[in-house]
């Protein structure tokens, strides 16, 4: 999958982001992670090379501001331009996740309708309390496709009110990180059973690095944590 980080930089919002893996990573180069700043890359959809073609080619997936928030309010004067590449590269399906849904109306384009067909939002909801505060903004939002994150998953949650609505998969996984906060089998498990029910795909992405399954809490190696959370066949439909 391509990506695009049309900024860099976010405030920590709420407690999923107490460990974020940009700060750990900018921390390495003694840079301050929540000063937010435009990217060089930010035109990234509508380069061309030169004989005409685009740099990114298309058809294909873009994982898009994953290093901030797309929502984030000192990136409201440039979210205008990025809706506009959004639209233009059409053949693109865009993607990004966002803990501020209760600014999603801000700069929303005018002829964003009911959403448009190549964009997916995601939405954070790593506890009970975050999910019952954003998804009922995220179900009343007009977005084509939506999908419900947790993770860093930190207790477990009860989706069942918000399944179905348009939403096309639950996400959840544990915290990487030396300071990783515990993921609980159960938790996914629960989640899972849920979804099913529901008739919502389940993605289970990661472990974390502090999983306990069946009372015994495993540390988990960063290069073990996607193949384990595969290896437990919580995913439905299976991966």
């Amino acid at each position: 999958m391509a990506e695009w980080n049309p900024w860099h930089g976010c405030r920590k919002h709420s407690a999923g982001c107490a460990h974020c893996y940009v700060y750990r990573r900018d921390a390495k180069y003694e840079l301050d992670a929540s000063i937010v700043k435009k990217n060089a890359a930010f035109d990234l959809p509508v380069r061309k090379k030169r004989d005409g073609s685009y740099v990114l080619q298309g058809p294909g997936e873009v994982a898009t501001c994953f290093t901030s928030d797309f929502f984030i309010d000192e990136a409201d004067a440039w979210r205008p331009e990025a809706w506009a590449m959004m639209r233009q590269r059409s053949d693109l399906q865009f993607f990004f996740i966002t803990k501020r849904i209760a600014r999603f109306y801000e700069g929303l384009p005018a002829d964003w309708g009911a959403g448009y067909d190549n964009v997916t939002v995601g939405v954070t909801c790593e506890n009970q309390a975050m999910a019952d505060e954003r998804l009922p903004l995220f179900l009343a939002a007009p977005v084509r496709r939506k999908v419900i994150v947790c993770e860093p998953m930190l207790s477990a949650v009860n989706l069942r009110p918000y399944l179905g609505a348009g939403i096309a998969q639950v996400a959840a996984g544990g915290e990487s990180g030396e300071e990783a906060r515990l993921m609980r089998y159960d938790w996914a498990l629960s989640l899972r059973e849920q979804c099913e029910v529901a008739g919502v795909p389940f993605w289970f992405r990661q472990t974390g690095a502090r999983f306990e399954k069946d009372g015994k809490v495993y540390r988990i190696r960063r290069r073990d944590q996607f193949p384990q959370a595969r290896k437990s066949g919580l995913s439905w439909p299976a991966r």
